[in-house]
C-alpha cells in the first residue's frame, strides 16, 4: 500500500505556519509530515530556517494521528548523534510512537555553522555510519560506551525511551548510501526515482520502508506555477554534488543566477493539471518507492492541501484513503 505524505518546508514557512499546515495535511488524510531540519534555507528568497525538533513537540501535540519524521536530520556536525537519539526517543513518547528519524550526510550549508570545517564525502559517509551505530544502540539501550575515530559515549543511556523503538531511515543519493540503509537503518529516503538506489538497498538485505521526496508546485496556471518552482526552487538544479559543497545562500544564488524557469520546470511538476503531478508521482512508485512525500513549492499550501484531498488522493495507485 502506498503511504503519501507531506513536506513541512522549515526553508518556506515559519514554525507557527509550520504547525498550521501540518493540522491541515492531517484533516487532508496525508499519513505522515516530513520536515526538513536545516540551519539556512538556500536562497534569501526562501527566508526562514527554524529548527526542527520543538516544532516538532509542537507537532506531537498539536496532530493525532499522522506520523512525524525528520527528512532529514544529520547527526554527525551541528549535532552530536547522542543528542539526537535523545530528541527521537522524547518525540517518540510524545507523539504516541508516531515519530520516524530521518538521517543523512548533510551538507555544508547547514553544518559548517558549528565551526568545524567541512570534510570531503568519505569521511562524511563514515562519520553518518558511527552516528547510526550510536544512535541505534542508545535507542535500543544496547550502548552505553562508544570509541570511533570521529565520536565518542561516556556512560550514556536514555532514561527515557518509547515502547517502540522509532524507525531510522537513511538518504541516499547512490548505491553506496543505499547499501549503509540496508545495513545501519530500517528504511531509505531519496530526491529520484532512481530503481537501481531500490535494488541497492535490497541487494543488502533492506527490507524496510523507501520514502521519496517529489516536489511540485500546483497553481491556477502553468505560468504561475513555473514562476513560483522557479522563485523558490531552483537551488534544486544545481544537484546532489554542489548542492552539499555551497556554504550560503549567497553561493546558491550566484549558482544559480542563470538558471531559466524551463530548467526548474523540468524538475517540478508545474501547474493545475493533476495527471502531470500524478505522473510525476508514478515515476517513483515504478522505481520502487512505497512511501511518497509531496512538497509543494511556494506559499499557497492551503490551495494545495484541498488540490491534494479533492484530486490527486483518490488517484493515486494502491492509495487507501485515511480518515
Amino acid at each position: 500500500m502506498i503511504k503519501l505524505g507531506y513536506k513541512l518546508m522549515s526553508e518556506e514557512h515559519g514554525p507557527s505556519d509550520l504547525v498550521r499546515n501540518a493540522r491541515k495535511a492531517e484533516e487532508a488524510g496525508f499519513d505522515l509530515v516530513a520536515i526538513s531540519d536545516h540551519a539556512s534555507p538556500w536562497l534569501e528568497e526562501q527566508g526562514h530556517a527554524p529548527l526542527a525538533w520543538p516544532v516538532l513537540g509542537a507537532l506531537a501535540h498539536a496532530t493525532h494521528r499522522i506520523g512525524l519524521m525528520t527528512a532529514v536530520t544529520c547527526p554527525t556536525m551541528r549535532y552530536h548523534p547522542a543528542i539526537i537519539a535523545q530528541g527521537a526517543a522524547t518525540l517518540g513518547l510524545l507523539s504516541g510512537n508516531r515519530f520516524t528519524l530521518g538521517l543523512g550526510a548533510g551538507e555544508r550549508l547547514n553544518e559548517h555553522i558549528a565551526g568545524a570545517g567541512w570534510p570531503g564525502v568519505r569521511e562524511r559517509h563514515e562519520r553518518l555510519s558511527e552516528a547510526l551505530d550510536i544512535i541505534g544502540g542508545l535507542l535500543t539501550g544496547t550502548l552505553a560506551n562508544y570509541r570511533g575515530e570521529y565520536f565518542r559515549l561516556d556512560h550514556a543511556r536514555l532514561f527515557d525511551r518509547p515502547s517502540e523503538k522509532p524507525t531510522v531511515v537513511v538518504a541516499a543519493g547512490g548505491p553506496e548510501a543505499a547499501r549503509l540503509a540496508a545495513r545501519k537503518g530500517e528504511g531509505l529516503i531519496a530526491t529520484e526515482s532512481r530503481p537501481d538506489l531500490i535494488e541497492a538497498f535490497r541487494s543488502a538485505g533492506g527490507s524496510g520502508p523507501r520514502y521519496a521526496e517529489v516536489a511540485l508546485c500546483y497553481a491556477a496556471t502553468e505560468e504561475d506555477a513555473r514562476k513560483t518552482a522557479h522563485h523558490y526552487f531552483r537551488w534544486s538544479v544545481t544537484g546532489w554534488p554542489v548542492m552539499a559543497e555551497l556554504p550560503n545562500t549567497e553561493s546558491f544564488a550566484a549558482a544559480t543566477r542563470h538558471v531559466p524557469p524551463e530548467a526548474v520546470a523540468e524538475l517540478v511538476s508545474c501547474g493545475p493539471s493533476p495527471e502531470r503531478h500524478l505522473a510525476a508521482v508514478d515515476r517513483y512508485i515504478e522505481a520502487g518507492f512505497d512511501h511518497i512525500i509531496l512538497t509543494q513549492v511556494g506559499p499557497d499550501q492551503d490551495g494545495f492541501i484541498e488540490f491534494f484531498e479533492r484530486t490527486l488522493a483518490p488517484a493515486i495507485p494502491g492509495r487507501q484513503a485515511t480518515g
